[in-house]
């Protein structure tokens, strides 16, 4: 197993070889297969990839939050606790994952009017949230929630006393966020939380999410398709596709030095914000099922660089470079610039 830790530092979460399948009518379908990295505790990681690639169905997994029809077939996933112990989540019973859940892991989901009780008012849900996991307090509740409310920059005494549709999708939004930290986890998955939301209201809840975890210091999981937002919130990136992890490295690394085709194939296919005007090139074909994989790598009907070795033999995540992974046999022959250069266009930057 390779080390896809960040040097020198105590990981509060450890995913090693995490296998998750789904039952479905055709069969099984592994939607994660054989994940594995680390989390310190004050860093940001963004999972970015097509729709279907498994980024949500991970994060599910680290909550135990997946649906009936799924199954952790194998693999762990270890958590360093408040004090010190290392627990695995897939092996917590139902009621240590309802303490774990909220005080030491937290998610915000996409669309956040489903993630409310449309006729309970807000203040009725936080004293539910807070009741469920033993705090009893009232007046420490509220003023923890108030206090929260500010930080993502709503009024406290108006969403209080909302109903959920009293409030605009970027403030529910905002007010899940304040939600997911009512009780200071020291890990929160966000999963697209400004899905649907105008460019406006997401820039606003970008800066939130850097002001949060400047004045509390807790670690995320971005979960995204949306490569900007990515860059702009997380220290690592990791590259999902067909289940696995593909790439993974410091965003710099990943954004300019991409040493995996699908990561390459993502930023020529998003258009640059300044510079002269480029050619934006979508990548081939599309995702395969999880249900019937292709023999060897499964990106190699959509690759370039493929050849019979990739059709016949899966690569492994490998070190190309000091924190920085790649699952390609050719991953040495990737270049960004040279692919740009080739287009006739500067480079992305």
């Amino acid at each position: 197993m390779i080390d896809v830790q960040r040097p020198s530092c105590q990981p509060l979460l450890s995913v090693r070889d995490l296998v998750v399948q789904y039952q479905g009518a055709s069969g099984a379908v592994q939607a994660v297969r054989g994940v594995s990295f680390d989390l310190a505790s004050d860093e940001s990681l963004a999972l970015i990839g097509e729709s279907g690639c498994g980024k949500t169905t991970l994060g599910l997994a680290l909550l135990g939050l997946l649906p009936k029809a799924a199954r952790i077939m194998g693999g762990q996933i270890l958590y360093r606790t408040r004090d010190g112990r290392v627990v695995d989540v897939v092996r917590l019973s139902d009621a240590e994952l309802r303490r774990f859940r909220w005080q030491e892991c937290a998610m915000v989901f996409q669309g956040a009017l489903n993630a409310f009780n449309p006729v309970l008012k807000i203040w009725d849900q936080v004293v539910d949230t807070a009741r469920a996991h033993g705090f009893r307090d009232r007046t420490r509740i509220r003023e923890q929630c108030e206090r929260l409310l500010r930080l993502v920059q709503l009024d406290p005494t108006r969403v209080l006393d909302s109903y959920p549709h009293e409030l605009s999708g970027g403030m529910r939004q905002r007010v899940m966020i304040a939600l997911s930290l009512l009780l200071e986890p020291r890990l929160v998955i966000y999963d697209e939380p400004t899905t649907a939301l105008d460019i406006l209201t997401q820039r606003a809840i970008i800066e939130v999410l850097r002001s949060l975890r400047q004045e509390l210091g807790f670690a995320m999981v971005f979960i995204s398709h949306d490569l900007p937002l990515a860059a702009e919130l997380a220290d690592r990136v990791a590259t999902m596709y067909a289940g696995r992890i593909v790439e993974l490295a410091d965003v710099r690394n990943l954004f300019y030095r991409p040493r995996h085709p699908y990561t390459r194939g993502l930023l020529l296919a998003v258009p640059p914000v300044s510079g002269p005007l480029t050619t934006v090139v979508s990548i081939p074909g599309s995702p395969p099922s999880l249900a019937s994989l292709p023999a060897g790598c499964s990106f190699a009907p959509r690759c370039e660089f493929a050849t019979d070795r990739c059709r016949r033999e899966e690569p492994t995540l490998s070190t190309v470079a000091p924190g920085h992974w790649s699952a390609c046999h050719h991953w040495s022959a990737v270049s960004l610039d040279r692919w740009m250069e080739r287009l006739g266009g500067a480079s992305h930057a």
